[in-house]
């Protein structure tokens, strides 16, 4: 496999003697290349938020958002469909992640898995992907067969396709519907794209994420008002929550929890309008999920 044209396998000039570096002559080096990949996601804002508008209109029809990808790039995906059901109160599976090998090459690289373009198709059936999706193909070097062959069997049931890649002219690019091509250039230590590349895969990521979910209704100013309440920190911050969105005292906050489980939108609702925690659902119903109604 030819990998010479993709400049995430290029030697990089700077760090060419890595190994006769101190600890800190490394540290300066690398935090210095690390500043440059926020620089690097700002060239493509236009196509990530191009993504978000999409992925919101489809979210809101009952769609899903998966993400795929092998390795680093697969993990990064699961990360951010794991961590979005507690902060935006999801429902499981409206948000997923798939890797190549299946959930325990999270863990375990599982040889050759991200060298097959059916097993992705076969991972993508399993999950009965639909029209109404949209997949996000995650692949650092833009050509992983894994990626390649879901984005190939999303197209054929016509669900919206997306690509990440940290490469231009990224193989996996020609197949989505819409690509995201950051150009993170060449790595400290050759070849290592859990650095930088993953750095900017995790950027985009959580642009995608938060700004659809802000478009849907899981955002109230800047507070995350469908937090689960799932350990004592976690209630502690949605008491804090209804404080600041509705600026009731501490005692009021938790009453009005402890009246609808713990539920700090409604809870919001339910001081802000002065109604009861079924009345506060009925208006967010009504509004569509958002506290306030957008139209």
């Amino acid at each position: 496999m030819n990998l010479e044209h993709l400049t995430t396998e290029t030697p990089n000039e700077k760090s060419k003697n890595l190994d006769k570096l101190s600890s800190l002559e490394f540290c300066v080096l690398m935090n210095a290349l690390d500043q440059s990949v926020a620089a690097s996601v700002q060239k493509v804002l236009p196509q990530i938020a191009k993504a978000i508008d999409i992925i919101a209109e489809r979210f809101k029809q009952g769609g899903r958002i998966v993400y795929i990808g092998a390795g680093t790039s697969g993990r990064l995906g699961l990360l951010d469909a794991v961590e979005c059901v507690p902060t935006f109160g999801l429902k499981e599976g409206r948000v997923l992640g798939l890797i190549a090998g299946g959930q325990k090459a999270f863990i375990h690289a599982v040889e050759g898995a991200e060298d097959s373009p059916g097993l992705a198709a076969a991972d993508l059936e399993n999950i009965k992907l639909c029209d109404k999706d949209v997949l996000i193909g995650i692949a650092a070097s833009g050509r992983t067969p894994y990626v390649l062959g879901g984005l190939e069997y999303a197209n054929s049931i016509d669900a919206y396709t997306i690509s990440i890649s940290c490469n231009l002219n990224a193989e996996i690019s020609k197949l989505a519907k819409l690509s995201i091509e950051v150009d993170t250039g060449s790595e400290i230590l050759t070849g290592s794209t859990r650095l930088k590349a993953g750095t900017a895969q995790k950027l985009i990521l959580n642009m995608i994420s938060t700004g659809v979910m802000t478009q849907v209704g899981k955002v109230y100013k800047n507070l995350m008002v469908d937090v689960l309440c799932t350990n004592l920190k976690l209630t502690g911050r949605a008491a804090r929550i209804v404080m600041l969105a509705t600026g009731a005292s501490l005692e009021r906050a938790k009453e009005a929890l402890r009246a609808c489980a713990n539920n700090a939108k409604v809870a919001i609702v339910m001081i802000l309008n002065n109604v009861s925690a079924q009345q506060a659902k009925e208006i967010l119903k009504k509004n569509e999920g958002f506290i306030e109604s957008k139209k």
